[in-house]
């Protein structure tokens, strides 16, 4: 299909409903996100080396005794903005209790939200999401590069509860030497 046949019937404004149709009619596993203020993202499939990265993070979760019921893979988070929500779906995230059964989540019990840089995603995941988590009031945010070391940056929201400061850089294969509970607040 032309970029001209998509454009014709896009919608003026998508909706979080349209977001979600988007992805179910997908037969390629893109992901498809929305800003607050409507931007859309289309971001390929994951590869392989970020499945590990996911499923590496998820064990050393699960292995400190984080409840299963609160790790969650690309579940679809509804970011709250002044002219509408957006959709992200982050790779992991870590709630303070189960979530209800839902397309889009609140982030009202979100602690964490765990992005892997994918080629190509670098400026939405280390730049604007970095300012959407946090005016949404999410209490940390981590992104994990795709650099030789897998560089773990942890940012945490700052006294004015609307920006993050980045409180750590390590690689990956450390982190996952520590605890969690070293990292994450409940």
């Amino acid at each position: 299909m032309s970029a001209e046949a998509v454009g014709r019937h896009m919608p003026a404004i998508i909706t979080l409903d349209d977001l979600a149709a988007m992805i179910s009619a997908d037969t390629h596993g893109r992901r498809y996100e929305t800003s607050p203020e409507g931007v859309l993202s289309v971001v390929p499939p994951p590869d392989s080396e970020h499945a590990v990265i996911a499923t590496r993070l998820m064990a050393w979760l699960i292995a400190a005794g984080w409840p299963l019921e609160q790790i969650m893979q690309v579940a679809g988070v509804r970011i709250p903005g002044p002219d509408g929500d957006g959709g992200r779906i982050p790779d992991l995230t870590v709630w303070s209790r189960p979530q209800p059964r839902a397309v889009w989540l609140a982030v009202a019990d979100l602690v964490l939200v765990i992005e892997i840089v994918s080629r190509g995603s670098e400026a939405i995941d280390q730049g604007a999401k970095v300012s959407e988590y946090a005016a949404a009031g999410i209490p940390q945010y981590w992104t994990v590069a795709r650099d030789p070391a897998q560089t773990v940056t942890l940012y945490q929201l700052g006294p004015d509860g609307t920006t993050y400061e980045v409180t750590a850089k390590m690689p990956l294969a450390w982190l996952l030497q520590t605890a969690p509970a070293d990292h994450i607040g409940s």
